[in-house]
């Protein structure tokens, strides 16, 4: 196996994210064949080299992925100093040593990935992927008109900029209670809450019901299960890898400009060709076959009457005349 960056190598390994390895590489916690290593350029062979990460010799996992949906008052690390209930508790019976793909707050429940792959958590994360995420909060009262449109178009939450459009609608009101759907694709540290303080509004209860599309119907607070192999695919084509869905677009696009004869050539932008192609050798082949035999015949029509040795016409015989008709044209005279 090739030489890779050691950062991307502990992500993989499951050890931390890879902006979270690149401090434990500059903290002196990493050392590669014995040897402590500081660079954030450094690369390693995770199959040739010993990789130890405070003092512990890591090994590449294949990449894993789950979902989980977080209890109430459940942290999203490992371990915890405090001693209150983790996420790390609840994988204990997962193979693979996996991590958070951020954060959910103490008090809320919801989905929440794991994976091992550091790749794949770096593009969540990333706020230019804009990945959505989807919350239903409980408020107390009622919430009017205005202070929806303001959550839909931004609020100022004490930041450098306001908030970013979101999708809110009210779910339903009961006993003076009123629940909240809405969805975000930025990742602002207690966003959620500091968006209905804005607007005077305070959270009561809230539980994130899907991330990039990912819910967790059927699991009950505490369970986890595998990412389905049709959202897997999703998440790769959506956020990992942009340069393939791009091009995966533009198939398509030239596809549906081509039409359904293309598509029977080959599809796409080939079978638009094709279909040029053989339209041009039809034309060709027409003039072809209704301009030769005219062509011919008039050139032969030329040749006959301009050939040196072109027969001249034989003369029209004179009709025999009756003795008396010859001598009565005498007379005539």
């Amino acid at each position: 196996m090739s030489q890779e960056r050691l950062q991307k190598i502990l992500a993989q390994a499951g050890v931390a994210s890879r902006r979270a390895a690149e401090g434990l590489i500059l903290d002196g916690r990493v050392r590669v064949n014995s040897r402590i290593v500081r660079e954030l350029g450094s690369k390693a062979d995770s199959h040739k080299d010993k990789i130890e990460v405070n003092g512990k010799r890591i090994v590449a996992e294949k990449p894993a992925y789950y979902v989980i949906n977080k209890p109430r008052e459940v942290v999203t690390t490992l371990d915890d100093p405090e001693g209150r209930d983790t996420i790390g508790q609840l994988l204990r019976r997962v193979p693979e040593r996996v991590y958070p793909i951020g954060r959910l707050d103490y008090h809320t429940s919801g989905v929440l990935l794991v994976t091992n792959d550091g790749d794949m958590a770096q593009a969540l994360l990333h706020p230019r992927k804009a990945v959505p995420k989807t919350y239903v909060v409980k408020l107390r009262g009622n919430i009017d008109v205005p202070e929806l449109d303001a959550l839909r178009n931004g609020v100022d939450i004490g930041d450098k900029r306001p908030t970013g459009k979101a999708e809110v609608f009210v779910v339903r009101e009961d006993r003076g209670n009123t629940w909240i759907q809405i969805t975000i694709s930025e990742g602002r540290n207690r966003q959620i809450h500091r968006m209905l303080e804005a607007i005077g509004q305070r959270v009561q209860r809230m539980s994130r019901t899907a991330f990039a599309g990912i819910e967790v119907e059927g699991l009950t607070p505490g369970q986890w299960r595998p990412v389905k192999a049709t959202e897997l695919r999703k998440l790769k084509r959506d956020y990992l890898n942009p340069d393939k869905r791009a091009k995966e677009a533009e198939d398509e696009e030239a596809e549906a400009v081509a039409g359904p004869f293309a598509k029977r050539k080959g599809g796409g932008a080939g079978g638009a060709r094709t279909r040029s192609a053989g339209a041009a050798k039809r034309k060709t082949g027409g003039a072809k076959k209704f301009a030769s035999p005219g062509t011919k015949k008039k050139a032969g029509g030329a040749k006959k009457f301009a050939s040196p040795g072109t027969k001249k016409k034989a003369p029209r015989k004179k009709k025999a005349t009756s003795p008396g008709r010859k001598k009565k044209a005498k007379t005539r005279r």
